[in-house]
């Protein structure tokens, strides 16, 4: 890797924890299998991973809020990012309880830095399409509750009509 491609490797870095909402740090030797077994679940979440140089992404977060994960980045390290911000956590979270030799070592949300506990934590949050849909029965559920209310004294009605109806044909 020469100069330049260091350079934009540390801007690209730089980018992925100012623009997604949450970046998961983790530390494992996966085979390339696994590694495309990881991929594939995470596209599936709508999230993304990267293998990244330790050096690189020291120099890329410092300076910034993120700076205090640098010591996160030993071994092999990868880095699992989403504009959503618990499908990272929710799709790594998920692999390495299959595969041992994935480590979650922590992350960021924004400002706010995350250790393991607070990434597992964040992984068993509901996701946005989660929480829009118990949002939509939450306010669809009045709506037709009201509506039965509305239509109740109607039904009423009509069945004491019919009451009276069958009392005066008997």
């Amino acid at each position: 890797m020469d100069r330049t491609q260091k350079a934009e490797m540390v801007d690209w870095i730089g980018g992925v924890f100012d623009k997604n909402s949450v970046v998961v740090v983790a530390n494992g030797g996966l085979t390339v299998a696994e590694l495309e077994g990881l991929r594939a679940e995470l596209r599936e979440a709508g999230a993304s991973m990267k293998i990244v140089k330790n050096r690189l992404a020291k120099i890329a977060i410092s300076g910034k809020p993120s700076e205090k994960l640098s010591d996160l980045f030993q071994g092999p390290t990868a880095l699992a990012f989403s504009e959503d911000p618990v499908a990272a956590a929710k799709a790594v979270k998920k692999f390495s309880k299959d595969n041992d030799k994935l480590t979650i070592l922590g992350g960021s949300m924004g400002e706010e830095i995350l250790d393991e506990k607070a990434v597992d934590a964040l992984a068993s949050m509901p996701s946005r399409e989660e929480l829009i849909a118990s949002i939509v029965m939450t306010i669809t559920s009045p709506a037709s509750n009201i509506a039965g209310a509305i239509g109740a004294p109607a039904s009423n009605i009509a069945g004491i009509l019919e009451t009276l109806e069958n009392r005066e044909a008997a």
